[in-house]
């Protein structure tokens, strides 16, 4: 498993959800790990670290194909979510509070 750093987003993107494209497992496992930072840290999320330096990345196919669907933006050693990924990372958060009830 990769694993990649988070960071921290914006208000705006939480609260203007929008239906994602399907994507593969893959691309939703940088979502998922967006996720579990947010959650861990209480704190919104607006992108992970493609590459770590310690041998940690991102898989290429996945950060390629969310930014395909302009859900992310892709530089040299971090992949931003787009407005609309943010809104995603969002709606997926909420999706998992739902399951799990209140804290």
């Amino acid at each position: 498993m990769e694993a990649i750093m988070a960071d921290h987003g914006t208000a705006q993107a939480q609260n203007n959800p929008q239906t994602p494209p399907p994507l593969s497992d893959k691309a939703l496992a940088v979502f998922a790990f967006a996720a579990y930072h947010q959650l861990e840290s209480g704190e919104p999320v607006t992108g992970v670290v493609r590459r770590d330096g310690a041998g940690h990345k991102a898989d290429e196919a996945a950060i390629e194909e969310l930014r395909e669907a302009g859900l992310a933006t892709i530089e040299e050693t971090r992949v931003e979510f787009t407005d609309q990924g943010e809104a995603v990372l969002a709606a997926l958060v909420g999706a998992l509070r739902t399951v799990g009830g209140p804290s």
